[in-house]
C-alpha cells in the first residue's frame, strides 16, 4: 500500500485535502445554524471551563506552568494566569475536560470536540482575533474530529487505542488556520502534531487516573505547537493517515478498515451546506457518556415510583457490551477517585439513587469515599444486551429494571440521552449548567453578562472582554 509513497506528490494524500478545506473556508461560507449551535457549543464549554479550572489536576498542571513561565499572551480560565499559546491550550482545553462534563459525539469512536476549541481560543487571543474567528474555528474543530470519530471501521477505541489519537489530527487543523497558514504549511502542521500522538486506551481502562482527561488536551496543544512550528517552515510527514506506516496502514495490519472517503466526502464550503457541529451532543450529566442513557432509566423509575433506596432489593442495567466493559468491570465497584467513580455505571447509579441527582458535588472525593455506597453498589449488575449492539451508535440504547425487596420490578429503557440532538439542551438549561459550574468560580454577575457575551460572540471585536468575565476577580 504504501511502499510507493517517495513517488507521490503531496496533494496525493488526504491532509492535503483536509489542510485545503480548512485554508479556505471563513466566516461567510458558514450556516446560520452552524453559527448558532457553535455558540451554544462555547457557551456549555465554558461552563464546564469554569467547574474544571477548581479541579485537583487543572491545579497541579496549572502549578507545574507557573513554574516554567511563559510568554503572557493568553489567559487561563479561572485563575487568569498568563502563559504562552501552546501551554493556554493545554491547560484550557483541561479546564474544559477535566469533569468530563463536555460535550460528546459517539461514532466508530467516542469523541469531545470541544477539547480542541482551546486550539483556537489562544491563537484568537495571541493575535487579538475576533469572536467570528473563534466561531470558525470552533466549527473547523468539530467538523474534523467528527468525521475522524465516523470513518474507522471498526473504530481506534476497538484496537485498545484512545479518541486522543484523532484529536491530534483535528487540532493543528484548527489553530493552522486560526494562523492564516496556506493549505501546505496546515498539511505539515498535521504530520508534526499525529505522528508523535498516537494514544494507548490504557488512560480509560481499568483504574482510571489524572491522565484519563488530560490525553485530548495534550492532542490539542500538540496541535497549536505543530501550526506554530509549521509556520515557520518545519515539516512532518504528510502521509500520516493514510500512506505508509500512517495510521491507517498500521491499523489495517489488524484487520481495520477505514473509509477514507468519510473524511472529505461534502465538506461544507458554504452556508447552504450542512456542518457537522450540530449533530453533535452534550452532557446533561458529569459522567462517562455511555452512563447517561442507563441513569436516565434509572431516575425516571425512582421519581415516577417514589422508590426509597432502602426498598431495593437489586438494579439490573442491560448496556451494549462495550458499555459494560468500560463502565462495569470490577475496578468500578470500588472506585477511589473522580476519574474511576465518573465511568463507574454502579457508582454514578448508586449515588444517584441515594441522593436523588448526579451533580459535580457527588463527585468530590468525601462523597466518593462513603462507605455507605458500597452495599447500594453491589445490588447493580451490569450486563450486555446483544440486541442492542445493532442498534448502536445510531442510539445508545439502555434498559434498567429496578427490583424491590417485595418483589415489585419497574423497568425503564432509554434510547436517546438528554443532550443527544435529537434532544438537545436549550440555551436555558446550559445557562442553569453554566451558572451551577461558574458562580462560585466568578460570580453571578459575571455569569449573567457571560451568557449574552458568548451568544453574540460574532459581535466580539477580541477576546479580552470574555477572558475577562472567565476570570476570579479576588475579593477582599
Amino acid at each position: 500500500m504504501g511502499g510507493h509513497d517517495t513517488s507521490k506528490s503531496n496533494t496525493d494524500f488526504i491532509t492535503w485535502e483536509l489542510a485545503e478545506w480548512a485554508a479556505n473556508l471563513k466566516y461567510e461560507d458558514l450556516s446560520k445554524e452552524a453559527i448558532h449551535t457553535a455558540k451554544l457549543y462555547l457557551f456549555d464549554s465554558f461552563g464546564c471551563a469554569l467547574g474544571g479550572s477548581q479541579q485537583h489536576d487543572l491545579q497541579i498542571f496549572l502549578d507545574y506552568a507557573k513554574e516554567l513561565g511563559g510568554h503572557e499572551t493568553c489567559t487561563i480560565f479561572g485563575s487568569g494566569y498568563r502563559t504562552d499559546p501552546v501551554m493556554a491550550a493545554m491547560l484550557n482545553a483541561l479546564c474544559i475536560r477535566a469533569m468530563d462534563y463536555n460535550d460528546i459525539y459517539w461514532k466508530a469512536d467516542p469523541a469531545h470536540p470541544s477539547d480542541i476549541i482551546p486550539a483556537a481560543l489562544s491563537i484568537c487571543e495571541m493575535n487579538e482575533l475576533s469572536g467570528k474567528d473563534l466561531i470558525l474555528g470552533t466549527v473547523i474543530g468539530h467538523e474534523i474530529e467528527m468525521r475522524l470519530a465516523e470513518f474507522g471501521d471498526p473504530g481506534v477505541r476497538e484496537y485498545g487505542w484512545h479518541h486522543a489519537t484523532i484529536t491530534c489530527i483535528a487540532s493543528p487543523i484548527v489553530a493552522g488556520r486560526m494562523l492564516g497558514l496556506p493549505a501546505d504549511q496546515i498539511q505539515q502542521a498535521i504530520g508534526i502534531s499525529a505522528s508523535p500522538s498516537m494514544c494507548l486506551g490504557a488512560v480509560t481502562a481499568g483504574k482510571l487516573t489524572n491522565m484519563k482527561n488530560t490525553v485530548d488536551p495534550m492532542a490539542t496543544r500538540c496541535g497549536v505547537e505543530a501550526a506554530m512550528l509549521a509556520s515557520r517552515g518545519y515539516s512532518g510527514p504528510e502521509h500520516v493517515i493514510d500512506g505508509k506506516e500512517g495510521l491507517v496502514h498500521c491499523f489495517e495490519k489488524f484487520g481495520g478498515k477505514f473509509h477514507l472517503n468519510m473524511l472529505t466526502d461534502d465538506l461544507p464550503k458554504a452556508s447552504g451546506d450542512h456542518y457537522k457541529i450540530i449533530d453533535c451532543g452534550m452532557k446533561s450529566f458529569p459522567i462517562e457518556a455511555l452512563s447517561h442513557a442507563p441513569l436516565t432509566a434509572m431516575m425516571k423509575i425512582v421519581k415516577e415510583h417514589n422508590i426509597n433506596p432502602d426498598q431495593v432489593e437489586e438494579i439490573k442495567v442491560e448496556v451494549i457490551a462495550r458499555a459494560a466493559d468500560i463502565l462495569g468491570d470490577p475496578a468500578k465497584y470500588r472506585p477511589t477517585s473522580k476519574e474511576t467513580a465518573d465511568h463507574s455505571l454502579p457508582y454514578s447509579l448508586a449515588v444517584g439513587l441515594v441522593d436523588g441527582m448526579v451533580t459535580p458535588l457527588q463527585f468530590k472525593q468525601e462523597r466518593i469515599d462513603d462507605p455507605a455506597l458500597i452495599p447500594v453498589m453491589d445490588k447493580i449488575k451490569v450486563v450486555p444486551n446483544e440486541e442492542f449492539e445493532a442498534l448502536f451508535p445510531k442510539f445508545q440504547p439502555s434498559q434498567v429494571t429496578i427490583t424491590l425487596q417485595d418483589g415489585a420490578s419497574h423497568q425503564q429503557r432509554v434510547d436517546v440521552p438528554k443532550g443527544d440532538p435529537r434532544d438537545p439542551m436549550t440555551e436555558d438549561e446550559i445557562a442553569v449548567k453554566f451558572n451551577a459550574l461558574g458562580s462560585s468560580v466568578v460570580g453571578a454577575e459575571a455569569c449573567d453578562q457571560l451568557r449574552p457575551l458568548i451568544m453574540n460572540m460574532e459581535n466580539e471585536a477580541n477576546l479580552d472582554r470574555l477572558m475577562d468575565l472567565m476570570t476570579a476577580k479576588v475579593t477582599a
